[in-house]
């Protein structure tokens, strides 16, 4: 779901350096500069992104087959239905959802009681197709059907999602939310000098062969600390380089082969610039696709019901950080935030984001000056 923007109601590191660098862990190398470039001698072809089919299973191992799929996602830790649901076949659960799908599929599913429920049933194969689609991605397996779908291996096939192929092509919603990552979003984008995984989905073979299919992942840059999820089946399934900065390293990502030290920003080839954006965690950094005016924003910068946000109660390390990362996009070239979690923001220029994200900073900094 696209939200066009509405006005929004009503330190982490030590002091700045003058150069950044990034650390190759496997070469044990750093390459100096603010503007380090990232290219990658990579020897794997890229492939013309091929569209994913929508077929029907036309033979009765096909069918059973999405029988037995649709049997696992829709009684898999089933719960008891909700009585906030409305009739029908979709129901959520009583397992909580770890992030709000509803976002994203606005037609079927809604918050009653701080949890997700369904409050109007699909009544076309496009408003089906959605509600499948969130099913399949729920992280913790809260959407449910009475009777199993035998249209979910189609459903399945539709991933990884273009988010909008007129304004920016090339650039899909994985789906396949994780609970390990909170339910965050994770993206793909398509590129000529290599495809580029924005955090970790949850790992499937179905994902993983879709994801080849439109030529692979080159790298997996990851926004921070909390979006990892399965970073390292996708490292083994598609060879790909994993980018991260160094003060969001656990014991999990120690192997990370990139770190990126210091304050940025850094460049990936001409047409991507990581920046970082200290403040929801230390080391949280933004990916700016140049060429689309899109930037990646993990859980620094969303859209939600009530306005533009920074989830100022989940921040790990400074709200007033954060602000300041948030004025630092000021600056910079691009019309569309694409998060994390909530919704996505396309404004209507360049300049606009600018005034908008300049009066949002001016308001929240007076809020928090009073705490």
């Amino acid at each position: 779901m696209i939200a066009s923007f509405v006005p929004p109601r009503s330190q982490c590191l030590g002091p700045s350096s003058s150069s950044s660098s990034v650390a190759a862990a496997e070469a044990k190398r750093r390459l100096p500069s603010t503007r380090a470039s990232l290219n990658r001698d990579l020897h794997a072809p890229q492939h013309r992104p091929q569209s994913a089919s929508s077929a029907s299973p036309s033979s009765p191992a096909a069918a059973a087959s999405a029988s037995s799929a649709s049997s696992s996602l829709s009684y898999g830790r089933r719960g008891r239905r909700r009585p906030q649901n409305v009739d029908g076949d979709f129901f959520v659960g009583t397992v909580p959802l770890t992030n709000c799908l509803f976002v994203y599929f606005q037609q079927i599913f809604t918050r009653v009681d701080e949890m997700s429920a369904v409050f109007k049933q699909p009544v076309n194969k496009e408003e089906r197709l959605k509600a499948l689609q969130a099913l399949i991605s729920c992280p913790t397996s809260s959407i449910h059907t009475e009777k199993p779908a035998s249209d979910v291996l189609a459903a399945h096939e539709t991933f990884p999602i273009p988010i909008d192929e007129q304004k920016l092509p090339g650039v899909y919603h994985c789906g396949y939310h994780s609970e390990k990552s909170y339910g965050a979003s994770s993206y793909l984008i398509v590129r000529a000098e290599g495809n580029i995984l924005v955090d970790s989905p949850r790992y499937t073979k179905r994902l993983a062969h879709k994801i080849q299919m439109l030529g692979g992942a080159q790298l997996m840059f990851l926004t921070h600390k909390d979006d990892v999820a399965d970073h390292k089946k996708w490292r083994e399934q598609l060879g790909c380089d994993r980018i991260l900065h160094s003060e969001e390293l656990e014991d999990s990502t120690a192997e990370i082969e990139i770190k990126l030290e210091g304050r940025g920003p850094w460049n990936l080839g001409q047409d991507v610039e990581l920046i970082h954006t200290p403040g929801h965690t230390e080391g949280s950094v933004c990916l700016l696709y140049k060429p689309l005016e899109v930037i990646f924003t993990g859980d620094h910068l969303m859209m939600t019901p009530t306005g533009i946000s920074i989830m100022e109660q989940y921040n790990k390390c400074s709200v007033t950080a954060q602000l300041n990362s948030v004025e630092k996009l000021v600056d910079l070239d691009f019309r569309w935030i694409v998060p994390g979690h909530g919704r996505r923001i396309e404004f209507k220029s360049s300049l606009e984001k600018d005034l908008v994200l300049k009066e949002f900073v001016q308001q929240k900094s007076s809020q928090f000056a009073y705490i």
